[in-house]
């Protein structure tokens, strides 16, 4: 019998819960909406138990999270959350609700999982090096080299880089709690809702929001362009279904990268290069099976000391 894969895309909106087979089958799944830990994780524990009952064991659990928290496996505090703004959720770690089940716990980014999932059977499969960027409630990276995400002592924080503000033409001051107008303050979903009193989607004439808005973006895009030589681009999350966002992207990032770099990756126009999740809103928690997959073969202990 294929072993089960307790799987958790954890965003800033809601957590996506399910059970899978170690194909990527989905055997059950639910949503909750993200609270505190104390409300959210009694009701993983009771979906996880509920489903293992219902379909057998689970033998490791993938994790793909919002953070800043810490993925490091071979660190005291693996699966904890660091400085994030959200209320409650510092100090906070997942093995503290899945290590009852006593099986490998493997945790990272929501983008790094969104990543792998679209380099394992999305659109970047047959990419080496490989970007995922989620523009959501929050903005973040994953980079992906041979099916490995990178890192450093930490996970990537490409939401809080700085970018042009001018403004003159963009007077609002940045959501941030931290920086005030770094790309996150100025691009996510929440930075123009407050600025805007609604989503880019619903906005009735959105064309100078759009180009504003992928103004901003183009800066991260071609950070990583120049920083990583990416073989391709991924763009999702909420704000990335506007009509138009995208080609606008292209055309803004081509704008900034002025001819500097050719390489047979970046085709005319980036209609290639600059793309959306192949899989759509199923990256993450495709992902996250991939990673609980993983965790199989390369085990990673289920409990750490407080």
């Amino acid at each position: 019998m294929a072993p089960l894969i307790g799987a958790i895309e954890a965003g800033g909106t809601k957590f996506v819960l399910a059970l899978a087979r170690s194909d990527g089958t989905v055997l059950a799944e639910t949503r909750i909406a993200t609270r505190t830990p104390a409300e959210c994780f009694p009701d993983i524990a009771a979906f996880f138990e509920q489903a293992g009952a219902a379909h057998g064991p689970i033998a490791a659990f993938g994790i793909g999270s919002f953070g800043p928290i810490d993925i490091d496996p071979a660190s005291p505090g693996y699966g904890t959350f660091t400085t994030t703004p959200k209320p409650g959720w510092s100090g906070a770690r997942y093995h503290d609700v899945l290590g009852r089940f006593g099986v490998p716990i493997a945790v990272d980014t929501d983008v790094n999982g969104a990543v792998l999932g679209e380099w394992e059977s999305g659109a970047g499969q047959g990419c080496r090096t490989l970007a995922y960027t989620t523009v959501g409630t929050g903005i973040g990276t994953g980079v992906l080299r041979d099916g490995v995400s990178l890192m450093g002592f930490s996970h990537f924080e490409s939401g809080h880089i700085p970018v042009p503000h001018d403004r003159a033409v963009d007077p609002y001051a940045g959501f941030c709690p931290y920086h005030g107008d770094c790309l996150e303050g100025l691009a996510a979903g929440p930075a123009i809702e407050r600025r805007w009193g609604q989503s880019l989607s619903k906005l009735a004439s959105p064309a100078d929001k759009v180009d504003l808005i992928a103004g901003y973006v183009a800066q991260l895009a071609v950070s990583l362009i120049l920083l990583h030589m990416p073989d391709r681009l991924i763009f999702g999350g909420g704000v990335m279904k506007t009509p138009g966002l995208i080609p606008a992207l292209r055309k803004a990032t081509e704008a900034r990268l002025a001819g500097y770099i050719k390489a047979p990756q970046l085709d005319p126009g980036l209609e290639r290069y600059i793309v959306g999740p192949g899989l759509g809103d199923e990256a993450g928690i495709t992902g996250a099976v991939a990673l609980g997959r993983r965790a199989l073969t390369q085990p990673i202990r289920a409990d750490y000391p407080a």
